[in-house]
């Protein structure tokens, strides 16, 4: 019996799935396993992990694995696809395919179908498919300069208002402050700063939840802030729609990631921006899970499909 591997190599998680030619047989998560921003120490340990969790699950041993597909960001870079391929080959033994995070989302989304997908998680990107096969894609030049509307980009816009909030003493941001503080486990206002400013690449993505927790009490900065992520979001989908489909008919286009999993402002204001400046979009209201993209690649014996922008 043919077995197949999909992981998704997130920036804060990393999820696999283990199936056969129809059924999965077992799951497992671990930790962050994009090598460009985690390091290969981490990104191994997190693969391995998740690895050994959906085996175990599915009663499964690792050798036995006919073929894997992996869904990274970077993919197109040879050095992160040779990093990512020397971990795997110490645990699996069967074929290897390694591809772009947008690949996997993509297929997840549509199959060999067209489309365009957004993601958003802990980096976001707009990457799209038209029926003669041409691709696009927008954003998703990494947090530094891009990750428009990414968890990210949430968390460091929600630290940067409530600061600014602080500097003007109107006190609107005490709430959003308190939320972040808590969430780096910091006690004051200057480690607060001083964790942001000299952390290496100070994890902002893990504020995402204590913006949710101070929009959900009703704190309108924590909320604007979403429904401007969202907008970001529609901007990077309109820019693909754009180039892909200028003159079609309807374009269906689907969400993914966890920043669109777990805030429904974020969606709404996707939603509503998208449309109103792409008619003839159609978005699925369901997220789709790139890891069962990755499986189905996985079956579908597709070793490597880089994405060109």
């Amino acid at each position: 019996m043919a077995i197949f591997l999909g992981i998704d190599g997130g920036g804060t998680k990393t999820s696999c799935v283990i199936g056969d030619e129809k059924s999965e047989l077992g799951s497992g998560t671990a930790g962050a396993s994009n090598v460009l921003r985690v390091g290969e120490a981490e990104a191994r340990t997190s693969l391995l992990n998740a690895i050994q969790e959906a085996c175990s699950a599915a009663k499964i041993d690792p050798g036995q694995i006919t073929r894997c597909c992996v869904g990274v960001a970077g993919a197109a870079r040879p050095e992160v696809a040779s990093i990512v391929r020397k971990i795997l080959a110490k645990i699996i033994s069967g074929d290897v395919g390694i591809v772009g995070d947008m690949v996997i989302a993509l297929h997840a989304a549509f199959g060999q179908g067209y489309g365009v997908v957004v993601i958003a998680g802990t980096g976001s990107i707009a990457y799209g498919r038209d029926a003669r096969g041409q691709t696009a894609r927008a954003g998703g030049w990494g947090f530094a300069v891009s990750d428009e509307g990414s968890g990210h980009w949430i968390g460091r816009a929600a630290l940067m208002a409530a600061l600014r909030a602080e500097d003007e003493s109107v006190g609107s941001g005490a709430l959003l402050l308190r939320a972040v503080m808590k969430a780096w486990n910091v006690e004051t206002r200057d480690a607060l700063v001083m964790k942001a400013n000299t952390s290496p690449a100070a994890h902002f993505a893990a504020l995402f939840p204590a913006v949710l927790i101070a929009a959900d009490s009703g704190d309108e900065l924590a909320g604007g802030i979403l429904r401007r992520g969202g907008e970001e979001l529609a901007a990077l989908a309109k820019i693909v729609v754009g180039r892909l489909f200028s003159g079609a008919g309807e374009v269906p286009v689907a969400m993914s990631g966890g920043v669109f999993r777990n805030s429904a402002l974020v969606r709404e204001a996707f939603c509503d921006e998208l449309q109103q400046a792409c008619p003839q979009v159609a978005i699925d209201g369901k997220i789709a899970e790139p890891v069962r993209g990755a499986l189905d690649l996985a079956r579908s014996g597709i070793k490597q499909q880089i994405p060109h922008s």
